[in-house]
């Protein structure tokens, strides 16, 4: 025989699990926002790249794979600290050896972390912005 107070007593106990459920639910919800923001703005290209060729054309003449000897590799003339500090040498040893994409994909890495300055005077002839 079950007693009316022994049943509420059981039903109180289990809606405060689900309520522990909930909050759990909510909280994990609410952390994890921030984190998919930051995954959607990361993967967001910063600049075209009909941007990124001008910049190349006006730091390396359009040439995407050019070791010109002088210390700067690749269309965006990356010095080989700055390919390696970025995330480069995933993709190559050096700048002029990376695709077109790889070299935009480290070059956005940089704009974001050192905005346009980075390329001083090609990036105001390219429009390039932050």
């Amino acid at each position: 025989m079950i007693f009316r107070n022994e049943t509420a007593a059981a039903t109180a106990k289990t809606a405060t699990k689900r309520n522990r459920v909930r909050t759990a639910l909510m909280a994990g919800a609410v952390l994890a926002l921030p984190v998919a923001g930051l995954v959607a703005a990361t993967s967001a290209s910063a600049a075209p790249a009909s941007t990124w060729d001008k910049v190349a054309q006006c730091e390396a003449t359009g040439n995407w794979a050019i070791n010109s000897g002088n210390g700067f590799y690749g269309g965006l003339q990356f010095t080989s600290s700055t390919w390696a500090a970025f995330g480069g040498t995933a993709y190559a040893p050096q700048a002029h050896q990376a695709t077109k994409a790889q070299q935009i994909a480290i070059g956005e890495k940089v704009l974001a972390a050192q905005g346009p300055g980075a390329w001083p005077v090609c990036s105001v002839k390219a429009g390039l912005t932050k």
